[in-house]
């Protein structure tokens, strides 16, 4: 579904992703892990084309993403959540994920012309689809409240909605699970494993949690220093002497 190959991008003399290439593989949660400053947000952000690659492609279901400006990747079928949560903090919770569910919608300006009188219907559909996906996720108490004042691990809940309303197949997870709780980690990773089964998403996850990682994902891909060290089921990888060095040092 997802194929990276010798991706490289610099920032002027820093080199953040040099040559990364591997796969996932539809239906798959796959676990991007690495050191801080690895490149892992780097390469989500070259995923959704906020940032410019330098060399090496992006395929998504064997279309390059490279030559896709930013606001088409939503309806390609590729939503994220963001390091730190992004949501407009005076809208309601429901108007963020409404926001989702419209963003993610594939139509045209000609269509748009031609059916005017429909943006009313578009939106209630939107609203519909938004308050549906908000039940699924524990939200219906708070769809109405403004997102501002609501606890942390909410408005997590909130972006995970957003993100599930744009309709996507292939779901990008930065750091979901940062800032929460252990019980609020343990009940978000049910929660993204129930989801990925019951709506058919790949996923794909940037976190720090390893107990979260090695628990969920059926691949995992280490970067380090901008380099994919190690690739492979969690059981493995998390034995890999190349890992354990970059997370812990060299012994003396």
């Amino acid at each position: 579904m997802l194929s990276c190959r010798g991706v490289r991008v610099r920032f002027g003399g820093v080199t953040a992703l040099d040559g990364v290439s591997f796969d996932v593989e539809p239906g798959q949660i796959v676990g991007l892990i690495g050191p801080n400053g690895a490149g892992k947000t780097t390469l989500f952000n070259c995923i959704s084309r906020f940032y410019p690659v330098d060399g090496g492609d992006i395929r998504f279901e064997g279309r390059s993403l490279l030559h896709e400006p930013r606001h088409r990747i939503a309806s390609l079928g590729i939503a994220r959540t963001f390091q730190n949560v992004a949501l407009f903090d005076t809208l309601s919770a429901l108007d963020n994920v409404v926001l989702g569910a419209i963003g993610g919608r594939r139509r045209s300006v000609f269509g748009d012309a031609v059916r005017l009188s429909s943006s009313l219907r578009r939106e209630q559909l939107a609203a519909a689809e938004a308050r549906e996906i908000m039940a699924e996720l524990g939200l219906e108490d708070v769809a109405e409240r403004p997102v501002l004042g609501l606890p942390f691990g909410t408005r997590k809940r909130i972006e995970l909605a957003r993100a599930l309303a744009a309709n996507p197949r292939l779901l990008l997870l930065d750091e979901p699970v940062a800032g929460l709780n252990y019980t609020e980690i343990d009940e978000l990773t049910v929660l993204v494993r129930a989801l990925t089964r019951r709506r058919s998403l790949t996923v794909l996850l940037v976190e720090h949690h390893m107990n979260m990682v090695m628990g969920i994902s059926d691949k995992v891909v280490v970067l380090d220093f901008g380099r994919v060290i190690a690739e492979g089921p969690p059981s493995a990888v998390k034995h890999d002497p190349d890992v354990i060095r970059a997370y812990l040092g060299a012994a003396e």
